[in-house]
């Protein structure tokens, strides 16, 4: 029987598309995933949990992670170092899980560039501008200036939307999040996964 191989599942798309909903549904039905959150060296909030929310750590672990290469991207912000360790993606990949980014266009460039070979991504949107705009406004949870905001990134990101290997447009719960969790498991048996000399050596004997 086939090991599964471990993956990485790059999900884009805007704020309101349903993406946190399908990824609940996707969890039902796939085994061994894990969900990439980001290292921080600022102070755990109040109800925040380390491996949860964020992966905590010493300003001088992330300094030393910075210099050896360790991180897919990073930035300081208002004094503290934000970024995504490879350390735990390379540890799930080992383990044979599927990794999953809930990230930007242009996080999803920076997966791509240095991680290709293992990724599959999909982008997630409404079925038109106006339905992201009634999600938007009826969840009530954003002020107005932060719903403008959200509109003006989609308008931008979804021209992006050919970059990616799966387009889904979320107007049928049950049915987007079969479509993702089809993706998911294509996603852990595509070719690239497979080392070939291993391969052809197994299927020889």
């Amino acid at each position: 029987m086939m090991e599964n191989k471990g993956a990485i599942l790059i999900l884009s798309g805007p704020s309101g598309c349903g993406k946190s909903t399908l990824l609940k549904n996707v969890y039902k039905e796939i085994d061994e995933y894990y969900f990439s959150i980001s290292t921080t060296t600022r102070e755990p909030r109040v109800g925040e949990k380390h491996g949860v929310d964020y992966l905590f750590t010493t300003r001088e672990e992330f300094q030393e992670d910075i210099k050896t290469g360790n991180f897919l991207e990073w930035a300081e912000v208002h004094g503290n170092y934000y970024g995504t360790s490879l350390k735990p993606i390379k540890k799930a990949l080992n383990e044979g899980k599927i990794v999953i980014f809930d990230i930007d266009v242009q996080g999803h460039d920076i997966v791509r560039k240095k991680m290709d070979k293992v990724v599959t991504s999909v982008f997630i949107t409404t079925p038109s501008l106006k339905d992201l705009e009634d999600r938007l406004t009826n969840r009530g949870t954003d002020s107005q200036e932060v719903i403008d905001r959200r509109i003006q990134n989609a308008k931008s990101e979804i021209r992006f939307f050919q970059k990616y290997d799966y387009f889904i447009i979320n107007d049928n719960l049950e049915k987007a999040s079969k479509e993702l969790i089809s993706i998911a498991n294509i996603a852990r048996v595509k070719s690239k996964l497979f080392d070939k000399d291993e391969t052809l050596n197994n299927w020889l004997s």
